[in-house]
């Protein structure tokens, strides 16, 4: 395409020093530059499938001293000489020691493969670079998002006054929960609005009561909000992970008893570790009869609303206050895809700043809708859309199927592991996790077994071919597989469970050579 450029021109001339580097003026993605456009993504797609195909093994191995090697020569304010040089940089200094979810033996950490729609969609919402925090930056955007987040409120079953917004992940929903919580405890229970005047001076009296399993953001979330650590109840659970609601109620009328406030309570639908799912109706009803806030975080467990076999582990979750989804979890969309959901769609006003420049109040008045008057966050990417393009694409039914099969994977791990005599296993798994250890002898003693599976796990990334997670329960360390593949096999499981064994028995002889060198 050859279409005159005056930009070019006024861009280029200044700077022209006869280098090989191409004029900024071509760079930017508009009409006349589409043609580079579709050159450039062109090679960046062919360096990508040329990675994934030469991917044999989820993780290259490398170590983090090793790998900062190769950034130390690395001069940002000298460019590359061309396109094609910086991309055989992003190959060494990225893929090659990238990890791979979607490798059929990565079963680490909460992350997914994700679809092709999903990608494309990311490429369209960043090349147009669209920002939904105003409908004047977004506007069709605006709707995209708007009418996602009804589905999810639907689905869940919150009711018509439902609301929310995206977010960047469970983290910053977590927070927005408590915050919300917050101001409305303070609201209701001692008539003072934190919005306009700042915390009260006793707000040390509130506490948040949340399963000893549940995930970090929620002391995280309380820290930042100014409550601090000490501010969350820890609830004990049951044999199978989840809250103990007796637990909960003992230590919600203990708190009222020491002249506490209780402020919320922080049920989970799918454990990062256990992915057991809390008892959301006994918790909501405790919760309806202290008045307390009930937050639901389903980051994880948010799949089930898809899934035609196991929707109703969630029941209960349509009695919360406000929940959190990870679509970029069980929904296998790209980071970052998430929301925050509300019951109330007041509670909102909490975020809610108008700036004359951006949102004003008249906007609002006038029913322009402004996604940024629910958002902690001023600036936000289209991340809609990738959920979008999935279900119009795909159908939701096709994500509901997928997360069966990684739940049915799960199981069939579970009863692998369970008739292997060098393993053992510590829970049933609810949703796709599975904890265990290897456990060659009860004649060891714990400090052995620990350094073992501390051991087996260093050795597995080392190798590459393979990743698991570790995890504590109690004081004793643990393994931990996160199914979230449905490519993945039981075969493929075999095989990780093969590379257990080998770098178990290798710990073992190792100490056996050391003890007789000793």
């Amino acid at each position: 395409m050859t279409t005159h450029n005056p930009l070019l021109k006024v861009l280029d001339s200044p700077g022209k020093t006869g280098n090989e580097q191409p004029p900024i003026g071509t760079q930017f993605f508009n009409y006349p530059n589409l043609d580079h456009y579709e050159t450039s993504l062109l090679k960046g797609l062919e360096l990508v499938q040329s990675a994934i195909g030469a991917a044999s093994q989820p993780f290259s191995g490398v170590l983090p001293h090793e790998l900062a090697k190769k950034f130390q020569s690395i001069n940002l304010d000298h460019s590359c000489q061309s396109l094609e040089d910086a991309l055989q940089e992003i190959e060494k200094l990225y893929l090659k020691d990238a990890v791979y979810f979607h490798h059929p033996h990565y079963a680490a950490h909460l992350n997914c493969p994700i679809v092709i729609p999903a990608i494309l969609a990311d490429l369209i919402s960043t090349s147009l670079n669209t920002a939904v925090e105003t409908w004047d930056q977004s506007a069709g955007a605006t709707f995209m998002e708007q009418k996602l987040i009804d589905w999810t409120t639907e689905k869940i079953g919150l009711g018509t006054q439902a609301d929310g917004v995206f977010t960047s992940g469970g983290s910053q929903s977590n927070l927005m929960a408590l915050l919300l919580a917050r101001d409305h405890c303070c609201a209701t229970k001692k008539g003072h609005n934190n919005k306009l005047h700042g915390l009260p001076q006793d707000f040390s009296r509130l506490r948040v009561f949340t399963s000893e399993m549940s995930h970090f953001s929620v002391q995280k979330a309380a820290a930042i909000l100014g409550l601090g650590y000490d501010a969350v109840v820890k609830v004990p659970t049951d044999r199978y992970f989840r809250m103990d609601a007796q637990a909960l109620e003992a230590e919600i009328e203990r708190s009222v008893a020491e002249g506490l406030l209780p402020m919320a309570v922080v049920a989970t639908a799918g454990t990062t570790d256990f992915g057991s799912i809390d008892p959301m109706p006994k918790i909501s009803a405790l919760c309806r009869e202290h008045g307390i806030w009930m937050h639901v975080d389903a980051a994880y467990g948010c799949g089930l609303l898809l899934s035609p076999k196991h929707r109703h582990w969630l029941e209960g979750i349509e009695q919360a206050d406000s929940v959190t989804v990870d679509y970029h979890k069980s929904f296998f969309q790209p980071v970052s895809c998430s929301a925050f959901l509300v019951k109330n769609k007041q509670h909102l006003s909490v975020v809610t700043y108008h700036a004359d420049y951006l949102n004003p109040l008249n906007h609002q008045q006038e029913g322009t809708p402004n996604l940024v008057n629910k958002s902690i966050q001023t600036t936000r990417r289209f991340d809609a859309l990738k959920l979008w393009l999935t279900f119009r694409t795909l159908g939701t039914e096709a994500i509901g199927r997928a997360f069966d099969q990684v739940i049915h994977l799960a199981r069939q791990t579970y009863l692998l592991f369970l008739s292997e005599p060098l393993v053992q296993v510590i829970h049933r798994p609810q949703i796709s996790t599975l904890v265990f250890s290897y456990f060659p002898s009860r004649h060891l003693s714990a400090r052995e077994l620990d350094s073992a599976n501390i051991y087996i796990r260093k050795a597995l990334s080392r190798s590459g071919q393979a990743l698991v997670a570790g995890t504590k329960v109690g004081d004793r360390q643990y393994l931990k597989v996160t199914l979230l593949n449905p490519a993945t096999t039981i075969r493929d499981i075999q095989k990780i469970l093969e590379l257990i064994k080998v770098h178990g028995r290798a710990f073992f002889e190792q100490n056996e050579q050391s003890a007789k060198i000793a």
